[in-house]
């Protein structure tokens, strides 16, 4: 039985829903609501899938990464987790972690054994690795903002700037971008070629053209909104996350509506389930499971 909290949560939704079905048909079915189908944590983060569906998401005050799928729940997959917070799968199914606690980007193994990557830059500390995408063709980027953590004694960014990075294959990071404020959330596309870049402190998201060596060009503004984490659909459809919800933008950045979350803050967003066919959301103490009309990415986060 939901509690009172769940009941008027759903009656917002479903109000709100009304407002924006219209955009969003294509996407979800008009009145669609979000199921909580987890809570009861501090602060939900990291939300991506596995091969199987599985979802994948921290509780980072707790410093745990969880899984969740509707046969088994939640169960404990990770503690103590390094603060984890962004997270992606790769293709051979080992965890990319943004492990905070000590600035660090990690690797985790499907039966939790963990490699860091990589916690400096030019003989540096990172500032604290916050999301991190896998690159179909090996590497990875990962956005590295300064926001300062009760679990820190230093109280200064080690980073003279706060940017986006690319690690090899086999090699130390690159940074890739030199005029971002605070970048925060970002995924690219199923074929390696765009990579989003949401950055918070400027309230803009931006796309990038990766270059065959990971690098990036031809910056473009592709819509004026933040976003503290995001993902992809099929057919090319980015969904960005902030206080009111979910924000749907087609392929070209024109806004086509928000799915309304019943909380303060909504951090982090994928696309999962055993047919890739639902968006599941990290809202502040609790895993929301919308159902969608389109299917994730591959990669799915």
């Amino acid at each position: 039985m939901m509690d009172w909290r769940m009941r008027a949560g759903v009656v917002w939704i479903a109000a709100c829903a009304c407002a924006v079905a219209a955009g969003l048909d294509e996407v979800v079915a008009p009145g669609t609501v979000a199921e909580p189908v987890a809570t009861g944590f501090v602060f939900t983060e990291g939300a991506t899938v596995n091969a199987a569906g599985e979802i994948f998401f921290t509780d980072q005050p707790n410093n745990r990464i969880l899984r969740w799928s509707r046969e088994q729940g939640v169960r404990v997959f990770l503690s103590p987790a390094g603060r984890a917070n962004g997270m992606c799968f790769r293709a051979d199914g080992t965890l990319l972690v943004c492990a905070d606690e000590k600035n660090e980007l990690w690797s985790v193994t499907p039966d939790g054994a963990v490699t860091v990557l990589t916690s400096t830059f030019e003989g540096k500390k990172l500032n604290g690795p916050n999301d991190v995408w896998a690159r179909p063709q090996g590497g990875c980027y990962f956005t590295d903002p300064f926001y300062k953590r009760r679990w820190w004694t230093h109280a200064e960014a080690p980073q003279a700037t706060q940017q986006v990075y690319f690690l090899p294959p086999n090699g130390a990071p690159i940074r890739v971008t030199e005029d971002l404020v605070t970048p925060n959330g970002l995924v690219g596309t199923a074929d390696g070629t765009t990579l989003y870049v949401a950055d918070l402190g400027a309230e803009r998201t931006y796309a990038y053209t990766i270059l065959p060596d990971g690098r990036l060009d031809r910056k473009r503004l592709f819509c004026q909104m933040g976003s503290d984490g995001m993902t992809l659909d099929a057919d090319g459809r980015l969904y960005l996350t902030h206080k009111t919800g979910v924000s749907v933008f087609s392929p070209a950045g024109t806004l086509l509506g928000v799915i309304p979350i019943p909380e303060s803050w909504t951090a982090n967003v994928c696309i999962g389930g055993p047919k890739k066919d639902t968006l599941f959301v990290t809202a502040m103490k609790t895993l929301y499971a919308v159902p969608l009309r389109v299917r994730g990415t591959p990669q799915g986060k």
